[in-house]
């Protein structure tokens, strides 16, 4: 039988266990940590010297110190001292001092790229993928200039926002 969860990595009770309240409250600590996980900052330049309780960060590249070796985890820090959870590719934490959502990638965390296929709002699409170029407007008489400059206004706010390519 396996010891832990396999996403979460939660341990398991064991049949005949003696003191089984520690596996689960190891248990209740790694949950804690990982519902709904929030953050203080990603990779911060140094471990912080005086978390509180229930406080967490990622773990930037090379850390050192009591973060050594637990690069890219989840550090926190509880009344038994710093509890690390490793990264899997698809986490998604809160970050507060970015004040944005960081998604765990292959390559490493991601702070702030939101990816999805379309946006809705009340149950309308607002937001598709990309569209091709568009031309700006060319040729016309004298009559048609305002509409030129209003329609390459609408082009230029459409490229600014990524909605159609430049």
């Amino acid at each position: 039988m396996d010891e832990t969860s396999d996403r979460l990595k939660f341990p398991y009770l064991a049949a005949g266990q003696a003191q089984k309240e520690v596996t689960h409250n190891e248990a209740l600590a790694l949950a804690d940590i990982l519902i709904q996980p929030v953050v203080q900052s990603v990779a911060p330049a140094a471990v912080p010297s005086s978390p509180a309780p229930g406080q967490c960060w990622i773990v930037g590249v090379a850390a050192a110190g009591a973060w050594a070796g637990h690069d890219g985890a989840l550090a926190c820090w509880t009344s038994g001292g710093w509890r690390f959870a490793a990264a899997f590719e698809g986490m998604r934490v809160w970050s507060v001092a970015d004040g944005l959502f960081a998604h765990r990638t292959a390559t490493g965390w991601d702070i702030g790229a939101e990816r999805a296929s379309s946006l809705k709002v009340g149950g309308q699409q607002v937001v598709g993928a990309r569209q091709s170029v568009i031309a700006n407007p060319a040729g016309g008489s004298v009559a048609d200039s305002e509409a030129r400059v209003a329609i390459s206004a609408i082009l230029a706010a459409l490229r600014t926002h990524g909605l159609i390519a430049a």
